[in-house]
């Protein structure tokens, strides 16, 4: 049984609803300008989904002309009126959700409760952004001479280039498309070749809740080198969004070099979660449950190396071990499914990978440590213990259902271990000692770090990381302003 390959059967899955086949660009849905196209599968079942177009340079070049178009007008409405679409916009998601939701568990895997959970929380940025862009307020300073007055106000920047991934398909668009609309901008979004159909579906809510022709475009497509280059090459593009691989966030970062965009980029993570003696450890696993396998492992902010003090490691490991035995794998729309598929057999073959060297390196595997019954990309939530930190499964994002423990016993010494990594997106600590929380969470140098708390994303904070995690924020005021530019008047006497 290959990676593609599952016990599934197609009467098994359900007929997805709200599929879209078609691209949306200028308010109309297009097929490709050169007539290609590509599958979209059902990892659960390797059954084929729907056939979409393959866009390239010229139908890029297209959205971006509709975008452009459509700018000047979208800017000059009132916050207000901007607002007031949104606010459909949100309704509409809300009221479909049960359908989202299950058009992404089709198309991405995962259960149908964390679907649903997304789908809400993308219609709840979507309604923060409409009130929020109401607020885009600017300053007014006495001048450096007598008489003289400043006025500092915000604009939107332009045309926006949105690139999302595939394992939030839903939450990663909103927390881009919602802001940049908000703010005034228009957008030519592409999001991933594996997920392609929730944004299809979530482009016609938001033209059936008025949102004018051109100001969101989505382009479907396989050839995603071909297009970030079209953006980034592209001079009426003004701001790049990116959500990824670090590796291809310096492609474009390099790219967008070119004509000085702006840009921002959410990119890898090697999340650390400290566990130290003072906290609930009952609290703490599941902490670490949440937090490691939602989305089987596949989010850039799950616990990567999972740090527990020397003292109440074995308490805490059969805490950890009891509840991932309990965890159900399974097609994400059946009953009381915790784990559904990875996305695509290369997934596979990497956790397959890491898990291997870890065994040959002397590490313990506790639970699972293999593909799952299943088959296809279906693979046993795991835990693991005896690592080094040096293995490379401490140093790469896993990106699969494989907890690993390390042990510890000097605060500072776990601090400096949790650091020593090129990425700085999230950490977790998990601490009743109120002084040790500042001093830990003060020496961890992570754009979020979550302090008895395992779930970080949320509406109203700065969502981003530091090193090489990106630049840049989402959520929040913060990332409003990432959609604007300055503007600084001075009015002499």
């Amino acid at each position: 049984m290959n990676a593609r390959e599952t016990k599934y059967s197609r009467q098994d899955s359900p007929i997805p609803p709200l599929v879209k086949d078609a691209s949306l660009v200028g308010g109309n849905w297009i097929a490709s300008s050169e007539g290609l196209s590509f599958s979209v599968f059902n990892p659960a079942t390797g059954s084929k989904i729907a056939d979409v177009p393959n866009m390239g340079e010229k139908d890029v070049v297209r959205a971006i002309d509709a975008a452009d178009a459509a700018f000047l007008k979208w800017r000059s409405l009132l916050p207000s009126d901007r607002a007031k679409i949104l606010t459909r916009w949100a309704n509409l998601i809300e009221a479909q959700a049960d359908d989202l939701a299950m058009l992404m568990t089709c198309e991405q895997g995962k259960p149908l409760s964390e679907a649903r959970a997304e789908i809400l929380a993308g219609a709840g940025t979507i309604q923060w952004c409409a009130e929020e862009g109401r607020r885009l307020y600017g300053e007014f300073l006495e001048g450096p001479k007598s008489g003289s007055k400043i006025i500092v106000s915000r604009h939107p920047v332009g045309v926006i280039g949105a690139i999302t991934p595939w394992n939030f398909p839903a939450s990663m668009i909103t927390r881009k498309v919602g802001p940049a609309l908000a703010a005034g901008c228009t957008v030519v979004l592409k999001p991933a070749e594996a997920t392609p159909l929730t944004a299809l579906a979530l482009g016609a809510l938001a033209q059936e809740a008025g949102l004018p022709d051109g100001v969101l475009n989505i382009l479907t497509s396989a050839r995603a080198s071909e297009v970030g280059k079209t953006l980034t090459s592209d001079p009426r593009i003004k701001k790049i969004s990116f959500t990824g691989s670090t590796e291809v966030g310096k492609i474009l970062m390099s790219q967008a070099a070119q004509h000085i965009q702006k840009i921002s980029l959410e990119l890898g993570g090697n999340a650390p979660f400290l566990i130290f003696p003072s906290t609930d450890l009952e609290k703490a696993a599941a902490g670490v449950i949440s937090s490691k396998f939602r989305n089987a492992g596949q989010t850039c902010i799950c616990a990567n190396r999972i740090f527990v003090h020397a003292d109440i490691m074995q308490e805490f490991t059969d805490i950890v071990l009891d509840k991932i035995k309990k965890m159900k794998v399974g097609a994400g729309w059946e009953q009381d499914v915790a784990i559904g598929p990875l996305i695509e057999e290369r997934a596979i073959e990497k956790v397959k990978r890491l898990v291997a060297d870890a065994a040959q390196s002397g590490a313990k595997i506790l639970t699972g440590g293999s593909v799952h019954a299943l088959g296809g990309t279906f693979y046993e939530p795991t835990l693991i213990t005896g690592l080094k930190d040096e293995a490379p499964i401490a140093r790469e994002e896993i990106f699969g259902p494989v907890a690993c423990l390390y042990s510890f016993e000097d605060e500072s010494d776990v601090i400096r271990r949790a650091n020593d990594t090129p990425y700085g997106l999230a950490a977790y600590l998990y601490s009743a000692d109120l002084a040790q929380v500042w001093r830990v969470s003060d020496g961890l140098h992570y754009g979020m770090v979550g302090v008895n708390e395992p779930l970080l994303a949320t509406d109203l904070a700065p969502f981003g990381g530091v090193k090489e995690s990106g630049i840049g924020r989402e959520g929040g005021k913060y990332g409003l302003l990432e959609y604007t530019d300055i503007k600084y008047r001075l009015f002499g006497a």
